[in-house]
């Protein structure tokens, strides 16, 4: 990853406390599990924003190589990676997701 990408991608993550890389936006997502992370995000009323990975192929490969983590979506809150739909479905479904998100926005 070249510095200038992983700055663009810090810049990105940082930009909100809550920030989405997904296929498509939060108005129109373009496949199911980005669809699943913005209906949860959407349940709990907090402000988000996202990045459409398809319009950007350095952004789609680079936020993979920067998470460590190989699939899309990606969720970060606090400029920090919390993970995909999986793992925001099972975070949800347990209680710790809307704790996370409410320290997180009071910070």
């Amino acid at each position: 990853m070249t510095p200038e990408l992983k700055e663009r991608i810090d810049n990105l993550v940082k930009q909100d406390k809550i920030f989405v890389f997904m296929k498509g936006s939060k108005l129109m997502p373009q496949c199911g599990f980005s669809n699943n992370v913005v209906q949860i995000l959407n349940i709990y009323g907090v402000p988000f924003s996202t990045f459409n990975v398809l319009e950007d192929e350095e952004i789609r490969q680079g936020i993979k190589e920067y998470s460590n983590w190989p699939t899309i979506p990606q969720v970060y809150v606090n400029g920090e990676f919390m993970g995909g739909s999986d793992i925001m479905v099972e975070m949800y479904q347990s209680g710790e997701l809307q704790q996370a998100l409410e320290v997180a926005l009071a910070s």
